[in-house]
């Protein structure tokens, strides 16, 4: 199978993370060079998803429309350079509700598979978090772990066959040279 789906976690890949949260559209800022290889990734054909897990929202943190409001923004800006989002999976849950969605889960990579009737070999999953790409190992889905957020470590010998990049923009330089992405 071909590569044809990128699957992207949002906060410390696309936006800067907080420890605190990201709880508004304010607060929702794009890290440098990552919306510009989000639209080199739609320009090179591929499909582009995000998956990103939302417990502000099981801890009343922040609202549903604030939700919304943070991915009108993004979306507006990456619409702004001219692609667009193939779509935004979320999960709302806290870890104590032991759902089926909430990464490391594999509940949100199924429904993206799923949707687009999609193995898990047309897909790659990019992430910053231990969680990202445990999900992705669950899934069958391979994995480029970056930097940019909760930084995984490279060390960790968990990791050892996930190639760990600076940010989402060299994640997208090593895709579209073809370089090999985890096992």
């Amino acid at each position: 199978m071909t590569l044809s789906t990128v699957v992207l976690d949002r906060d410390g890949v696309i936006n800067r993370d907080s420890p605190a949260f990201i709880k508004s559209a304010a607060e929702w800022h794009a890290l440098p060079g990552a919306l510009e290889a989000i639209a080199r990734l739609k320009h090179a054909g591929l499909r582009v998803v995000v998956a990103s897990n939302q417990s502000g929202l099981g801890r009343g943190l922040f609202e549903y429309d604030a939700l919304l409001a943070m991915h009108d923004k993004m979306t507006r800006q990456i619409g702004d350079l001219g692609v667009a989002l193939d779509g935004i999976f979320f999960c709302p849950h806290t870890a104590e509700a032991n759902c089926s969605c909430r990464k490391p889960a594999t509940g949100l990579l199924d429904d993206i598979m799923g949707r687009w009737h999609l193995g898990p070999a047309e897909c790659v999953m990019i992430g910053d978090s231990p969680t990202d790409i445990q999900a992705a190992h669950a899934a069958g889905v391979k994995a480029i772990g970056v930097r940019s957020g909760k930084a995984i470590d490279a060390d960790d010998k968990r990791w050892a066959d996930v190639p760990i990049v600076d940010d989402l923009s060299a994640a997208v330089d090593r895709l579209l040279r073809g370089e090999p992405e985890s096992s």
